[in-house]
């Protein structure tokens, strides 16, 4: 006997089950509860599905002995019978898991039907049209997610079946064909199974169950939990409905409405809706759906009782709510109810405005935007001064614009897009089995599909810009072109598409940056409110610099002046340095350089004036600025074929090359990760580093001078040994009192060091003392913790390990907590200990990460530092993170 219990009717739970329920099933539960008219039903728990799995993929051992008592239970509440010929009572089997996957999970409607059944149907109805039109559907359906079934089989049988009558919308069919649909998907069936459609419902409803548990680790639903962070072992719910029909006439109908607009945040009510037709007509963009405000007009009763719900539905989630209803003979039932997807700038819009409605507080409107989400704000968009060759427009079904090659198949569009090309996916209408193209993809585009299609919701959850319902466009899948007024445009065809106005133009446009909102600002104004750490940028030049200000970055934790080294112009310069034989030769060579990096860094420190500017000294190794060895190699050896040795030009040009040479091997590094780099190269040649530092404080000098306020801190890279800081500090200390000396001018400036080593991090109650600051620079320390070089495992072993659940994620992308996490969080207990004055802080790229952010905040650093447009997305996770360790 098992106790547990696998099986809730949907007045047995609440939302507060969402985990157990998944997020369909709770709401279907919490609809029921406060009175909605709901079609009534049950659900199956995400524990039976995971539990599916764990039996090898066999259903959870008592599951069906509590499914039956509840379809029982559903049969007294609708008062129909489940298989009975005269009065059948029909369900829809659908996933739901406890985050919402819009488009990857399967649906089964109309289940139930079999010949006896849909003439009971037909008698019950007195719509024969009704009945067989539904067996066909279900038919199709449980073909397509149960039996594996190609759909377009089907199709092909639908479109051979509309030509014999001679017409062109499903809706047309007569009675007699919709029934010799009936007997052509059974053929169908047959041809391809091997057996026949299973007629008994019971059956169909234990392999739709199963079909549902199948799903969730199917090839579109792995992709999408990869792609949104979603873990493997949340599993689905199914949830068993008794079915409604909006396909009954003319006083029937179904719908999908937004309680406001996903893809502006307008508070207004947004969706389609069709006469005469199922929920699938609609999300499948089978047919066009006409827009929910029309229903105003059509039926006004219904209209209202609708908006009404639809207020109460956002009153009592406090949130925008995507609703799916049914209208059946006149009445109005709800199927679903969900917090909405929405664009990016809609959910920002849709949280303050919901603050400034008294729905919400600042605290629930920040937790309730997704960080990386910004990023979609900061794409551009058309320049309004650009030409526009307009071939087509269509439904704009997600903002923002791309351009890129034209790409019929989700395979090649994820071939093309691995490769670097730009690429935009152009179809029909998208399925969920296309989710990998759509990723790979700059936009979307499809001649068919209204504002809710499958390709207009995903898109607009992915942040990619998306034409939905472009009729102009004939699309020939087989002979991959696209046909627009008789011009055919192929795959080599370039085009852009701008999902804010539904244009489809020829060739590529000039874009422009966004615009940020007021609802933009007020967010991350809220969030600054909230965070204890601070966000600084990743900057190495004034433009940059500029940047960071401009998205609200609070200073510079890392700007690199290596980048600065390699300038063309300055880069034999720089050579001139490292070749030289002689400490004199050295020297001379940096006196040409000191006044360009005095440059740099007037630049930099005026650009963020009144805000703290880290300056890391030089960390890369010297032959990274000399050219390559087997180039230079290669050049010798073809002068010495090709030229003519006799001539004292060429006979000086190979002497140079080959000294040239043997400088470059020399310096050449067998791991030039752990080699001679970093502090390492100050130690050997403090003359490098000395020039620096007279760099910063003379150029600090300068603009005090000026009546700037500036704040260089000075960041000495890879130190391994308090010893090491001990020696640079003191060299900095020196030059900074003789250039304040100097110019009479006081300068507040820092000394800190990176820690990028697992012994630097052990040993920080050693390094502290000599420290201002410490800054992890985890892209190194997840190199030296883990033992990887980051280009040779990212390009070869990284994606197997992470497919193997050896690693979970990339640790170059996010922090990994159990490794480098413990290094970290040790070296700050030590650090602090010794220094209790001493700031510490990131500035790898981790530092622009939600998950690395928060692991930030719960060790208690004092600020990130990340790339200028990752700051956005920093500002408003740290808040998050606070909040986070505020309510635990």
């Amino acid at each position: 006997m098992v106790d547990k219990k696998y099986v809730y009717l949907f007045r047995e739970g609440s939302a507060g089950m969402k985990n157990l329920l998944g997020g369909k099933g709770a709401n279907l539960a919490e609809m029921t509860n406060i009175g909605l008219s709901v079609p009534q039903g049950f659900t199956i728990t995400t524990e039976a599905c995971l539990e599916y799995y764990e039996e090898g993929e066999q259903l959870p051992e008592g599951l069906w002995e509590q499914i039956l008592p509840a379809i029982r239970d559903v049969e007294d509440q609708s008062g129909k019978k489940f298989g009975d010929p005269q009065n059948p009572l029909l369900v829809s089997v659908r996933s739901g898991a406890r985050i919402s996957m819009p488009g990857m999970m399967d649906t089964i409607l109309n289940l139930g039907l079999n010949p006896d059944t849909a003439n009971g149907v037909s008698e019950a109805t007195g719509n024969p049209r009704f009945a067989h039109d539904c067996y066909r559907r279900f038919i199709q359906m449980f073909g397509d997610v149960v039996l594996g079934i190609s759909s377009h089989k089907f199709e092909n049988i639908l479109e051979d079946v509309k030509d014999k009558q001679g017409v062109r919308y499903d809706s047309e069919l007569s009675p007699e064909s919709l029934q010799e649909l009936v007997l052509e998907f059974k053929k169908l069936v047959k041809q391809e199974t091997g057996v026949p459609f299973p007629d008994d419902p019971y059956e169909q409803l234990r392999q739709a169950i199963t079909a549902v548990f199948k799903s969730w680790n199917n090839h579109r639903a792995i992709v999408y939990r990869k792609a949104n962070g979603i873990p493997d072992s949340y599993g689905t719910a199914v949830n068993v409905q008794s079915m409604v029909f909006g396909n009954m006439g003319n006083d029937s109908g179904t719908g999908v409405a937004f309680t406001r607009n996903p893809s502006t945040g307008e508070r207004h009510l947004y969706g389609e809706y069709l006469m005469n037709a199922q929920g699938e007509d609609v999300v499948a963009g089978i047919r066009t759906p006409q827009p929910i405000d029309s229903l105003q007009s059509e039926n006004p009763a219904i209209y209202q009782q609708f908006c009404d719900i639809a207020a109460l539905l956002e009153n009592h989630y406090r949130n925008m709510q995507d609703i799916e209803f049914t209208i059946e003979k006149g009445r109005l039932y709800i199927l679903q109810t969900r917090n909405g997807k929405c664009t990016a700038s809609a959910a920002i819009r849709i949280a303050v405005e919901l603050c400034q409605e008294g729905l919400i507080t600042k605290e629930e409107a920040v937790e309730r935007i997704d960080p990386q989400q910004l990023d979609k704000l900061l794409h551009r968009r058309i320049d309004d001064q650009a030409k526009l060759d307009v071939i087509a427009t269509g439904l704009p079904a997600s903002p923002g614009a791309a351009s890129g090659k034209i790409v019929f198949d989700a395979d090649d569009a994820q071939r093309l897009g691995e490769d670097g090309q730009k690429v935009i996916l152009v179809g029909t209408e998208t399925t969920p089995d296309d989710i990998h193209g759509m990723l790979a993809a700059q936009g979307i585009l499809t001649s068919r599909g209204g504002m809710t299609s499958h390709a207009a919701v995903v898109a607009r959850h992915m942040g990619k810009p998306a034409v939905c319902g472009c009729d102009a466009l004939k699309i020939n899948l087989a002979e991959k072109t696209m046909t627009v007024n008789d011009i055919v445009y192929t795959e080599s065809s370039e085009i852009t598409i701008d999902g804010a106005t539904g244009q489809v133009i020829r060739g590529s446009v000039p874009m422009k940056d966004p615009e940020l909102s007021d609802e933009f600002q007020t967010i991350l104004k809220w969030a600054d409110e909230i965070r204890t750490m601070q966000v600084m940028a990743n900057a190495d030049n004034p433009p940059d610099a500029a940047k960071s200000r401009e998205f609200g970055a609070q200073g510079i934790g890392l700007c690199r002046t290596e980048h600065m080294f390699m300038d063309p112009a300055r880069l034999p310069i720089v050579q001139k340095m490292i070749l030289a034989q002689t400490l004199p030769e050295r020297e001379a060579a940096l006196a040409e350089l000191l006044p360009m990096q005095e440059s740099d860094f007037y630049g930099i420190l005026k650009a963020m004036q009144g805000l703290k500017v880290t300056i890391r000294l030089l960390d890369p190794p010297l032959h990274e600025f000399l050219p390559d060895g087997e180039e230079l190699a290669m050049e010798i050896q073809k002068l010495k074929l090709t030229a003519d040795l006799n001539d004292s030009k060429v006979q000086e040009a190979i002497k140079s090359k080959e000294s040239l040479l043997k400088k470059v091997r020399a310096l050449q590094e067998m791991n030039p990760m752990l080699g001679h780099r970093g502090c390492r190269l100050a130690i050997t040649f403090p003359e490098i580093y000395a020039m620096q530092n007279r760099a910063i404080f003379q150029a600090a000098a300068r603009l005090v001078k000026e009546g700037v306020d500036v704040y260089p801190y000075v960041k000495i890279p890879l130190v391994i040994h308090h010893k090491e800081l001990e020696i640079l500090r003191q060299q900095a200390d020196e030059i900074a009192q003789e250039v304040m000396k100097e110019q009479g001018v006081t300068i507040n400036y820092k000394v800190g060091t990176m820690i990028e080593t697992p012994r630097a991090a052990l040993t920080a109650d050693e390094i502290a003392p000599y420290a201002d600051f410490f800054s992890f620079g985890t892209n190194d320390l997840t190199q030296t913790v883990l033992g990887f070089s980051r280009d040779d495992a990212e390009g070869k072993f990284l994606p197997d390990y992470i497919n193997a659940k050896v690693l979970e994620v990339n640790p170059f992308a996010v922090l990994d907590r159990d490794g480098v996490g413990r290094i970290m969080k040790t070296c700050v207990g030590a650090g602090r200990k010794a220094n209790p004055d001493i700031k510490i802080g990131i500035c790898g790229e981790h530092g622009g990460d939600p998950a690395s952010i928060a692991f930030c905040q719960e060790i208690n650093l004092d600020y990130v530092s990340c790339s200028p447009f990752r700051v956005p997305i920093a500002r408003l996770a740290a808040a998050q993170a606070a909040l986070k360790v505020k309510s635990k």
